[in-house]
């Protein structure tokens, strides 16, 4: 279809086009009547004057699909600077039934649940779209900052013979008559690949059968991973997450314009027992409540500046079997979490790479043995991380429920749409 897009009709003064889209919103007014029509770019005003094109527009309803040819027509106060005048009208798709909610408003007035069993129709509002934009574009800055500093790109099963995340309910199913699960994560296989080129990442859907029944938990999402093999210790790894988390977010201001905090060159860093004492919790607290992170949070704002905080050193005794232990004392954890505005977004550290290690920590060894191979025959010190991608979009743009920012969210309720 030969089209101008919206955000291009500037370029084509007193020339006369053809534009697409929806009927965002009508005016019908005595004399005259306005068409805001919505493509992928923005809106278009589309001025009808003419009385037979005026009665087609109003047997017309927002979201009607139409193609409009007219002359481009200079007006400041158009969406464009410019106006579509002397239009035609050709209707391209018509709406069946009436709409659940109007799009044309600034806020999305129906329920949560409302918005959801509408996907398709709610998913249209600005809202949600510059909220799936802010996710493509900080995805694209994941894969862009991580291919500067070579590492290449993965894809790993999603259909998995065990468990990988220790603690954490699975999704099971029927695999051709065997025992399968949906991945909690692609952990054990972007280990594996450490011994092949040294520094990977993925992009892909993880599941975690949990009960949770609140704002900032999914059933399954989308998790952005990375391993790098050769570090040191978990401090390299949190060097590289720090660089891509800049990345991230200069290229959602690049390609959105949306605000986004500045990422300190070196975000401040806690001990887990430091941390403890500054959020006000018990010594003996084996792992950070929402409340904890909140207080962390405001800390870091308070004290640093800084949006991000690195908790560091978790008790070995809540992280997973491959966790490397803290030299100096393994009762803690070479591991981390990073924490933007107060709340979770980051869990990464450095992992075990020798055989004998696993051999003595390992869960049921002999189901393991595909993983375990590759520390059988040399794996190198080695790292990583996963940002859960929905939660940094919904901390990112203030959204309350990460269900705001998820085209088609999977919850403890949700299988449809």
């Amino acid at each position: 279809m030969q089209r101008i897009l919206s955000a291009h009709l500037a370029d084509h003064e007193k020339q006369t086009v053809t534009i697409a889209g929806w009927i965002h919103r009508r005016r019908l007014l005595k004399s005259v009547a306005f068409l805001i029509v919505r493509d992928a770019t923005g809106l278009s005003q589309v001025v009808v004057t003419d009385p037979a094109v005026r009665a087609e527009v109003e047997a017309l309803t927002e979201e009607t699909v139409i193609e409009v040819t007219g002359t481009i027509t200079a007006n400041p106060a158009a969406p464009a600077g410019v106006e579509l005048t002397e239009p035609s009208i050709r209707v391209l798709g018509s709406v069946a039934v009436p709409l659940p909610f109007d799009l044309h408003r600034p806020e999305l007035s129906a329920t949560m649940a409302t918005q959801l069993d509408h996907a398709a129709v709610a998913l249209r509002h600005a809202s949600r779209v510059e909220a799936l934009r802010v996710a493509a574009a900080a995805t694209a800055g994941f894969r862009a900052a991580l291919e500067r500093q070579r590492f290449v790109e993965i894809h790993t099963p999603k259909i998995v013979g065990t468990a990988t995340e220790s603690g954490a309910n699975v999704f099971q199913l029927d695999y051709f008559g065997r025992e399968a699960y949906l991945a909690q994560s692609p952990q054990f296989y972007k280990q594996l690949m450490v011994g092949v080129f040294e520094r990977v990442y993925e992009v892909g859907p993880v599941f975690r059968a949990e009960p949770h029944d609140t704002a900032r938990h999914l059933a399954q999402y989308t998790s952005l991973d990375a391993e790098m093999g050769f570090v040191t210790d978990h401090r390299d790894v949190m060097a590289m997450l720090t660089s891509v988390i800049a990345g991230m977010m200069a290229t959602v201001r690049e390609r959105t314009g949306a605000e986004v905090p500045d990422v300190p060159a070196e975000i401040p860093a806690l001990h887990f027992t430091e941390a403890l004492r500054i959020a006000g919790a018990p010594a003996d607290e084996p792992d950070l409540a929402p409340a904890h992170e909140r207080a962390l949070g405001e800390w870091a704002l308070r004290e640093h500046g800084s949006d991000f905080v690195y908790v560091t050193g978790y008790p070995m005794a809540k992280r997973p079997f491959y966790t490397h232990p803290q030299p100096s004392d393994p009762r803690w954890s070479n591991s981390f979490d990073l924490l933007f505005r107060g709340l979770e977004l980051v869990t990464g550290g450095q992992r075990l790479h020798r055989y004998e290690d696993y051999l003595a920590v390992a869960p049921q060894p002999d189901q393991l043995e595909g993983y375990l191979e590759g520390f059988r025959h040399g794996m190198p010190p080695h790292g990583g991380f996963a940002i859960g991608l929905e939660r940094f979009v919904a901390r990112l743009l203030k959204a309350g429920n990460v269900r705001e920012v998820t085209a088609f969210p999977r919850d403890l309720h949700r299988v449809l749409p």
